[in-house]
C-alpha cells in the first residue's frame, strides 16, 4: 500500500465506519503506542480520506477508550494503567461467567461443538505461528458464546467495554506460550458445558479471565501497556 497502510478502500459501506476500523486495528496491533500522538494531517496522508470522517472516527474510539483527548496536545492513543486493566478484568471475569452459565444451561450439542471447533483453530494457529491470526479467533469465540447465552443486556455491557478487553487481550495472548495455556483453559471449559455443568463452566472461565489477566499485567510497566 506503498505510504498508506491504512489506506480506506472505496467500498459501500460509511467512510467513518472504514476509518474507525483501520484505526482501531492499528492500536491493538501496536502500529500506534500507548501514549503515541495521533496527527490528523498524517491520519489523512495514511488513509487517503478527509479531516472530517478522521474527526468522526477519533471521537468513536475516544467513546471507546482507545483514544483520548489532551488538552493543547490532541488526541493520543490511550494509556492503559495496571489499576485500570485489573477493574476491567474483575468486571470482564464475572460477565464472561455469567455468559458461560447462560451458554451452557441454553445451547444445543451443533452450537457447542462449533464453540469447540473454534478452540481448535486457535490451537492450529498458535501452532502454526499465526500470531496475527489469534486475537481474530478468540473474537469469533466470544461472539459464538455471547450469541448462544442468548441475554441482550449482557451481550450490550459487555460490547459496552469490548475495544479495551480487546485492547488487553492482544496483549496476553502475544506473551509467549500464552496460546498454549488458553487452549488448555478454553477446554476445559468447554468440557464443563458438554458435562452440562453451569457452575463448572463459570469456576472455568473465571480461572481462564485469571489467567489471561496475570499474562497482561505482566507486561505492564511504569503503568504502560507496552
Amino acid at each position: 500500500m506503498g505510504n498508506r497502510p491504512l489506506h480506506v478502500a472505496a467500498v459501500a459501506a460509511p467512510v467513518r465506519q472504514q476509518v474507525s476500523m483501520k484505526l482501531r486495528e492499528a492500536i491493538l496491533n501496536r502500529t500506534f503506542r500507548p501514549g503515541q500522538r495521533l496527527l490528523e494531517r498524517e491520519l489523512c496522508e495514511m488513509t487517503g480520506v478527509s479531516r472530517t470522517p478522521v474527526r468522526e472516527a477519533l471521537r468513536q474510539l475516544e467513546a471507546e477508550g482507545l483514544v483520548m483527548m489532551v488538552p493543547n496536545h490532541g488526541p493520543v492513543v490511550r494509556v492503559v494503567s495496571a489499576r485500570e486493566a485489573a477493574d476491567l478484568y474483575e468486571v470482564r471475569g464475572v460477565l464472561e461467567a455469567l455468559a458461560c452459565r447462560l451458554f451452557t444451561e441454553r445451547v444445543s450439542e451443533r452450537e457447542l461443538d462449533e464453540l469447540e471447533a473454534i478452540v481448535e483453530e486457535i490451537r492450529a494457529a498458535g501452532e502454526q505461528g499465526r500470531g496475527g491470526d489469534l486475537l481474530a479467533l478468540k473474537e469469533r469465540f466470544y461472539e459464538v458464546l455471547l450469541r448462544g447465552a442468548a441475554n441482550h443486556i449482557l451481550t450490550n455491557t459487555l460490547d459496552s467495554i469490548r475495544a479495551r478487553v480487546t485492547f488487553l487481550r492482544s496483549t496476553s495472548l502475544q506473551r509467549e506460550g500464552r496460546w498454549e495455556h488458553t487452549v488448555r483453559e478454553l477446554h476445559e471449559i468447554i468440557a464443563a458445558m458438554h458435562a452440562r455443568d453451569p457452575d463448572a463452566a463459570a469456576r472455568a472461565c473465571l480461572e481462564h479471565v485469571r489467567c489471561a489477566a496475570t499474562a497482561a499485567l505482566q507486561v505492564l510497566d511504569d503503568d504502560v501497556l507496552a
